[in-house]
């Protein structure tokens, strides 16, 4: 089955890739200068992908199309299923191919396996940690320009959701929109009456729920709050609208911050600052 995602063109992430690694437009570009004057045009390689580090596994089949895209009649066989917990040492990827065609595409197809296992193995790490079925961990919008869907879709293998995709499915008050509107309730009121269905409310001070529901928020963000304010502000809150805890939160907070009944933590450093898992591929000559 094809790899899609709503909103997110495959080919065309695949060819500008390519075409910036081969330095195609730029005097002298457009080649892999090293495996053409190197490697034989009818070489053929055999190669394994594996992870030396224990992951979730996400971005395999972006891998595929990268060295599809070079060679369509490569032999590629995908190992494990995307969001699969993995050991060190695990085979992901068997390929074997035209061997200028798997050089020129290694390093695109592995910087994205790299970067999206990252992000889909911090995800896991921090459910974990939540250890708490009823809370839901969620991303933000801390992504890299350019690789929002595929980011978001790593954290969806990694056992988490996804926030907002952008600024146009839902609208989210914070406090410039306040400081411009006057009040939380103000700024509420503003986007219910231009038709606005989904607000989400950002709200650092007990004092400001009740406007904020009064007005018609439909989520409540409770932004830096400690432990104890959360309990106070989902007990004022009493399941009339989701919450959500954001701010401050890491390994070592974010059980307690779940613990306080929030419907949601959010968590910017899944997406912001992931490190890259160390996976490898080592290749055979035929």
């Amino acid at each position: 089955m094809a790899f899609t995602l709503e909103g997110f063109d495959l080919d065309r992430f695949v060819r500008e890739t390519l075409a910036e690694d081969l330095g195609e437009g730029l005097p002298g570009g457009g080649i892999d200068v090293t495996s053409e004057s190197v490697i034989p045009a009818d070489a053929r390689f055999s190669g394994v992908m594996d992870t030396r580090d224990a992951i979730e596994v996400a971005g395999l089949p972006v891998a595929e199309a990268f060295f599809r895209a070079l060679d369509p009649h490569m032999q590629i066989d995908i190992l494990v299923d995307e969001g699969a917990t993995v050991p060190a040492g695990t085979d992901l990827m068997r390929l074997e191919g035209n061997a200028r065609a798997m050089l020129t595409a290694e390093r695109s197809a592995l910087n994205t396996v790299q970067h999206l296992s990252g992000i889909a193995t911090m995800v896991a790490e921090y459910v974990r940690a939540m250890d708490n079925p009823d809370c839901t961990l969620l991303d933000t919008r801390k992504t890299i320009p350019g690789l929002r869907h595929l980011e978001k879709y790593a954290v969806r293998m990694g056992g988490g959701a996804n926030h907002r995709m952008g600024l146009w499915d839902a609208a989210m008050i914070k406090d410039n929109h306040v400081l411009v509107a006057g009040s939380v309730g103000e700024a509420v009121r503003r986007a219910v009456a231009a038709g606005v269905k989904d607000i989400i409310c950002e709200v650092d001070r007990v004092d400001q729920i009740e406007p904020a529901l009064a007005a018609g928020a439909t989520r409540l963000l409770l932004d830096n709050m400690d432990p104890a304010t959360l309990r106070e502000a989902v007990a004022l809150v009493a399941g009339r609208v989701p919450t959500e805890a954001s701010g401050g939160i890491n390994l070592q907070t974010i059980k307690a911050k779940a613990a306080t009944g929030v419907d949601f933590v959010s968590v910017g450093r899944l997406t912001q600052s992931a490190p890259a898992a160390d996976i490898g591929l080592d290749f055979t000559p035929l």
